[in-house]
């Protein structure tokens, strides 16, 4: 997860990032800075960059306070649940405005009714454990060792940024590759590995969706993580241009 601290016309805004969404509004916005909490080693931000979480909910609404923040957009990724919630509480205790911006779930995919549809990563190990042939792991560096339990037996291509902190099982193999992915890539991926299985979070988006098509090519079970429920009352739009509109139409100190 990480930051930008923007001032724009007067207006103090805080953009919650560390996803393509935070990219692209780093991108339109130049000027902003950049931090990190450090989770990922080597971010796909910008040379503006300083690392450091804000200690929690009570954290960011001091760090709102003592900043004079205008209003906050949080980009960060769906399944970054806790800063959610965070961010709903620290703005709903300030008084300060939030967008969220969420790209679209993949709900809305033409093959997601043949899914496997899970509420988190021991279902989907769970349910990856009853099918046939390798399987495709893309649960992300934090999760991928949850996997091992179940599948430690089993022919596993896990595909992450980075490597996890632990070590993988023999049978295993570490793809380390930062998406967005091609489909004839993805295509030859699944010749290559003859995956009868994939296990994904929906994280939507055009970026890394390459793979649910390939899936459905090969006959592949898709194992599908559903998205922690969001905040209640909490302000959302699909697209970093909606934000942008959000954050002209704020008012200007006076």
């Amino acid at each position: 997860m990480g930051f930008l601290l923007v001032v724009l016309n007067g207006r103090v805004i805080v953009i919650l990032g560390g996803t393509a969404e935070g990219r692209r509004l780093a991108a339109a916005l130049p000027d902003a800075m950049v931090s990190l909490a450090g989770r990922t080693e080597r971010p796909a931000l910008s040379d503006r960059t300083r690392r450091g979480g804000f200690g929690g909910a009570e954290g960011l609404a001091s760090f709102l306070r003592q900043s004079q923040v205008t209003a906050v957009l949080d980009a960060t990724h769906p399944f970054a649940g806790q800063m959610h919630h965070n961010a709903a509480a620290a703005c709903a205790e300030t008084g300060t405005p939030l967008l969220r911006v969420e790209r679209p779930s993949w709900a809305a995919h033409p093959d997601a009714e043949g899914w496997s549809w899970v509420a988190g990563h021991e279902e989907a190990a769970g349910e990856a454990a009853t099918t046939c042939g390798p399987v495709f792991l893309t649960v992300g560096r934090q999760h991928t060792l949850d996997y091992v339990g179940q599948l430690a037996h089993r022919a596993v291509v896990a595909r992450l940024v980075e490597a996890p902190a632990g070590a993988l099982p023999p049978s295993w193999r570490l793809l380390t590759a930062r998406g967005p992915f091609s489909l004839d890539g993805e295509r030859a991926l699944f010749r290559e590995h003859r995956f009868g299985c994939l296990v994904t979070k929906d994280s939507g988006g055009p970026h890394t969706d390459a793979k649910l098509t390939a899936a459905a090519e090969a006959g592949a079970t898709v194992v599908m993580i559903r998205r922690p429920q969001a905040p209640p009352g909490v302000a959302t739009v699909g697209s970093v241009d909606a934000a942008l509109e959000w954050v002209a139409h704020l008012p200007t100190p006076t």
